[in-house]
């Protein structure tokens, strides 16, 4: 193993751990524990080789899926790979498909915030509008809860479910996996379907959404699309303005060991 460069390894301690203390699970140490001012050289060489691997690799992505052009974080999409790597590990989702589903509710209603990432192709899938709940807010959802009758929209990963035909006509149910945050998806009803109030024509009349009872509604041109390209165990992350959410599928020393010992 070739030695690794002081500015190599800044490159990654700047890209993976300072920004996000959020990123970290509320149980286990991670990266973010090390302060500014540990020396590199105590560094694990090969702790540091791996985890520069892993931010080559979601860079890699993010650029050749031309996510920055689309408006996505990319330091969201680093949140959301590791989630997706943890969820990989743990086999929660589906060893056929290499997607991750990104909802960003930090950003207003009338910009499309729902990416689907084909992580096997480096490929941007869909990039859409996507409604949040009555309880959440107006144009800017501000308040999340996994409580029942809420109508907020909810944080954290989820693995999505079966598909059924209900009053919205195509949909599919979800499972949260973060408890205390999405886990009373099903029980509240959280599913995936199309709406009128998810249009462009919607948000030139009124500036803004319709807004649903906490699902991630979608355009209804779109729906039966992204549903059955996503249903199926895989994962979906939804991200929000709130210094609260926390999660074990944030465990970036998990992640990491789990991208370098598997293949997508």
């Amino acid at each position: 193993m070739k030695k690794q460069s002081i500015s190599l390894i800044s490159v990654f301690l700047l890209s993976l751990i300072f920004p996000s203390i959020s990123w970290v699970s509320a149980n286990k140490p991670s990266f973010s524990t090390l302060k500014k001012n540990d020396k590199v050289s105590e560094l694990d060489p090969i702790t540091v080789k791996h985890a520069e691997l892993f931010v080559e690799y979601s860079n890699n992505i993010y650029n050749q899926a031309k996510l920055a052009a689309s408006g996505l974080d990319q330091e969201l999409f680093k949140k959301a790979l590791i989630g997706y790597y943890n969820l990989k590990k743990s086999q929660t989702i589906s060893a056929n498909k290499a997607l991750i589903s990104i909802i960003d509710f930090s950003k207003k209603s009338s910009q499309k915030r729902l990416w689907i990432i084909d992580l096997k192709e480096g490929k941007l899938l869909f990039n859409t509008l996507v409604a949040h709940g009555q309880g959440s807010g107006l144009e800017l959802a501000t308040n999340f809860s996994d409580k029942p009758n809420s109508h907020q929209s909810s944080l954290g990963f989820y693995l999505t479910s079966e598909t059924y035909t209900g009053k919205h006509g195509l949909s599919m149910r979800l499972d949260g996996l973060d408890k205390g945050f999405n886990s009373n998806a099903r029980a509240r009803a959280v599913v995936v379907h199309g709406a009128d109030y998810v249009s462009q024509d919607f948000v030139n009349r009124t500036g803004r959404l319709g807004r649903s009872h906490g699902c991630p509604a979608l355009p209804k041109e779109l729906t039966s699309s992204i549903i059955n390209t996503i249903k199926g165990k895989t994962c979906l992350f939804i991200s929000g303005p709130t210094q609260n959410y926390n999660s074990n599928y944030l465990d970036q020393e998990s992640a990491i060991s789990n991208f370098i010992s598997t293949a997508i």
